[in-house]
């Protein structure tokens, strides 16, 4: 997330800066993170050049355009329910493959606690286990991985 924070940071030194993020990642997540941090836009790296163009023009001249594709993966997350921060770090933890007990030590909470949380990961992600959720937050972008 260090593109969230960098955004962030030049917002608050800068409050007018118009930034545009151009990225590979494709999640709603991501997506989502960036403009709430303050980006004016979000582009993906196959945007062609001459559409690039004229989205930083009207960037310039004061717009907000959003690319099609980019305003479907929002709209889609609005209808998704949204984990809590503590479930995005136990899910975090999930998808580096660690169990309940080595989570619980990591994050320094119960092994009920963890399987708490993992159950209402599973059931806000429409999945049935561990493995499917960690798929589905990498494709979404809520994690990713080192």
């Amino acid at each position: 997330m260090g593109g969230v924070e960098a955004i962030r940071t030049i917002r608050a030194e800068f409050p007018s800066a118009k930034i545009i993020v151009l990225s590979t990642y494709q999640g709603d997540e991501d997506i989502f993170r960036a403009l709430e941090a303050g980006a004016v836009t979000y582009l993906l790296k196959d945007t062609l050049a001459e559409k690039m163009v004229g989205i930083i023009r009207e960037v310039a001249g004061g717009g907000r355009p959003i690319l099609p594709e980019v305003a479907q993966r929002m709209t889609e997350r609005m209808f998704q329910a949204a984990l809590t921060n503590r479930e995005i770090e136990v899910l975090q933890v999930v998808a580096r493959g660690m169990r309940n007990k080595e989570i619980a030590a990591e994050l320094k909470i119960s092994e009920e606690t963890v399987q708490g949380h993992v159950k209402k990961i599973m059931a806000k992600l429409s999945v049935h286990d561990r493995t499917e959720a960690v798929a589905v937050a990498i494709r979404r972008g809520i994690v990713h991985l080192d």
